[in-house]
């Protein structure tokens, strides 16, 4: 099995005895600092559990084309829904990739109600008539991927020195949910490697779940390293608004995904947590100790401390035939040029 340096880190420890959690929190907080990037295991999701939720994905994307179109984004105002391969763009480049997105079930708003664009992201998901179990099953994943960011969040606080339940008012309710079932298929001769291009993500928290083939890689000051399957553990990732909130000192990452060699097929499931999209990333004051260490925000990455405008300005520069279809023109300084214009995995 192909190694990775990524450091693993043990969620049962951390909601263990002291002796266990001092040293895991000791870890995290290495980790976060570092690279960004860690496995998790001891999170309560079973090997088979996961192959399941990926046996559902396989099917899905088996379904004749006509049955996935039925479902397609570029319908749906909410950025829910199917994405034929290269329909995503990051960096203005194809992804080769296709994919079903869900986010949290919720009504669509009254009219009248909208006061601000990112308003329009809450709605319902769309779900293929083919496949009636997906809705169940996934919205059940979903939420259990959710309570294991927010167990996550709550030792991030603990890293950084600060008074427990300090996320809770960005979260309380219903945090942001956002969940991709995702096909990578194998490279065609001479042609494009870009699964997705290099990008950060715009959350909190990301969590990816692979099949056996490698394809994420990750930054780091020595270059790009693969982060291959480790059986089952999950992928973890800083996302802006973490970065944001402790003023760059937990560091969010560039990472990509290579598309898969000719005739094989990638399959993951990418769940991304985010604070509510009402909310405002609150901004941490670093006890000295920390704040010695230096932040390290990157300046030519402006960033929104309201979550809806940080999140929507992603989907719209992501999906600009969604963008077009039902936003309409949109203020330039709402879509700075960043590398966060994607979501991954």
């Amino acid at each position: 099995m192909e190694h990775s340096p990524l450091p693993i880190i043990d969620l049962a420890a951390l909601n263990g005895a002291p002796e266990m959690r001092r040293p895991m929190l000791t870890r995290l907080a290495a980790a976060a600092r570092d690279v960004g990037f860690f496995y998790l295991t001891g999170h309560g999701l079973s090997e088979t559990e996961q192959r399941e939720t990926l046996a559902l994905a396989e099917r899905f994307f088996a379904l004749p084309e006509q049955e996935k179109l039925a479902v397609q984004m570029v319908n749906n105002p909410h950025f829910r829904g199917y994405n034929r391969v290269g329909a995503e763009l990051t960096r203005q480049q194809p992804d080769l990739r296709e994919q079903f997105d869900i986010m949290n079930e919720a009504q669509t708003l009254p009219s009248a109600q909208i006061r601000e664009p990112w308003q329009r992201l809450i709605g319902p998901n769309q779900w293929p008539t083919a496949l009636p179990e997906m809705k169940y099953h996934l919205l059940a994943w979903q939420e259990r991927l959710s309570d294991i960011t927010i167990t996550l969040l709550a030792a991030f606080a603990e890293v950084l020195e600060q008074p427990v339940g300090v996320f809770d008012d960005s979260i309380r309710g219903a945090p942001y949910q956002h969940m991709k079932l995702i096909h990578y298929p194998g490279q065609e001769a001479g042609g494009s490697s870009q699964g997705v291009g290099a990008h950060k993500d715009p959350g909190y928290l990301t969590l990816v779940m692979q099949d056996n083939h490698s394809g994420l890689e990750v930054e780091t000051a020595d270059g790009w390293i693969s982060a291959p399957p480790l059986p089952g553990a999950l992928v973890v990732n800083i996302g802006e608004l973490l970065e944001l909130a402790s003023n760059g000192y937990l560091k969010a990452t560039l990472h990509r995904v290579v598309s898969p060699p000719p005739g094989v097929s990638r399959l993951s499931c990418a769940f991304f947590m985010a604070a509510r999209l009402d909310a405002t990333v609150p901004l941490l004051s670093l006890s000295p100790a920390l704040a010695a260490q230096g932040p390290e925000s990157d300046p030519t990455n402006p960033l929104f401390y309201q979550v809806g405008e940080n999140v929507l300005k992603g989907r719209l520069r992501s999906h600009p035939d969604v963008a077009a279809r039902h936003y309409g023109p949109v203020e330039p300084a709402r879509l700075p040029r960043t590398e966060s214009e994607a979501i991954p995995a």
